[in-house]
Order: structure tokens, then sequence, then C-alpha cells
């Protein structure tokens, strides 16, 4: 008996996803201008700073992390993933000591301040990688490895005046830089030509 020749015909679709990076520096660089507001003193108090801290710092970059994991973009999802944990946290951390879980019961700030050293090991790291994607990027990260060893020093008691000072004009750098970058992201991915540039990477390191 013959058998009947069958062919199974198989349909892929394959989703495309916008570039998610513009979305992500956008909500690093509004916390971080939020954030520069207070300690350079021209806004007072962190609980209005809250929102900005867990929606923009954190929830945009996670979400652009998502995205960049799907997008196989091994930088941004994992740049922009631990920097949106980071602002996650920090938002707990200001939540927790004003009290909006209760009793506070004298938390340490120096749990702060050793996180914050913490990802300024890891910031090291990303800074070299940042050097081979563009200028601008590389930029961001050089200031960041001002910022959050300032921030662990200053919370650790070390040169406090210093690392307050050195924190909040970097974190004001940082936040300019990326208010730069993601217009430049959002016009050359519209426009698909170069409107602002980004700048070139260094090629200290050259990929395999």
């Amino acid at each position: 008996m013959t058998q009947p020749n069958t062919t199974s015909t198989h349909n892929e679709t394959k989703i495309i996803m916008a570039d998610p990076t513009a979305l992500g520096v956008m909500g690093l660089a509004i916390v971080t201008w939020v954030a520069a507001s207070v300690k350079l003193g021209w806004t007072t108090g962190t609980a209005t700073a809250i929102p900005w801290s867990l929606f923009l710092g954190s929830v945009a970059q996670i979400w652009a992390s998502t995205v960049d994991f799907k997008k196989n973009n091994y930088f941004g999802a994992i740049v922009l993933g631990a920097y949106g944990l980071f602002w996650a946290a920090v938002s707990f951390h200001w939540a927790i000591g004003l009290g909006w879980f209760g009793p506070n019961n004298n938390p340490d700030p120096r749990h702060f301040g050793f996180a914050c050293l913490g990802y300024a090991i890891f910031s090291l790291f990303v800074m070299v990688a940042s050097f081979e994607t563009n200028k601008v990027f590389a930029a961001i990260l050089v200031l960041i490895n001002i910022l959050l060893p300032s921030l662990g020093l200053g919370m650790l008691g070390v040169q406090k005046e210093l690392c307050h000072f050195l924190a909040g004009w970097s974190e004001l750098a940082i936040s300019l830089l990326s208010f730069y970058a993601t217009g430049a992201l959002f016009l050359n991915s519209f426009f698909g030509r170069v409107v602002l540039p980004m700048g070139n990477p260094f090629g200290f390191i050259r990929k395999a």
C-alpha cells in the first residue's frame, strides 16, 4: 500500500522590536537630574524623589533591559538591567529611611555605602566595554565611576564634604549627557541617519 506523500508547512512569525535604549537612557537622565537637585541643594528631601527613582530609574531601565535581552544586545541588557535594579534598591532604601514600612529601627546607611562601592567595582568593567560603544556612553560611565565611589565613601564617613561635592556635580553631568544621548538615539533612529553624533568607539580593545 502506498503511503501518501505529506508535506508539513511551518510558518514562523518574527517579531521585530524597536531599540529600547533611548527609553532606558531617558530613565537614567531623569532620575539623576532629580537626585542631583537634592545633592546640590536645589530641592530637599527624598520622599517625592522616590516616584522618579522607582519608575524612571528602575522600571524604564529594567523594561529596556528585557527588550535588549530579546534583541541579543548584551551591553544594553546587562547594563540597563543592573542600573535599573540599583535604582529600585535606592527607592526602597529611601522609603525605609522615611518609615514607609513601619518603624525603621535605626537603619544603617552604611549598607548603601557598601552597595555603592560594589556597584563602582562593577562599573569599572562596564566602563572598559563602554569605550568600544561610543564616546557619549564612555563619558557617562567615567562619570558614574566618580559618582558611585563618592557616594559610597561619603556614606562611610570618608571626606564627606568632598565626596558630596563630587557626587552632586558628577550626577548632574551624567544627567545632561544622558539627555543628549536620549535625543541622539531617538532622532538618529527615527530619521535613519546620524542627526546628533555619539562619537566613534575609541578602539582601545578590539573585539574578537
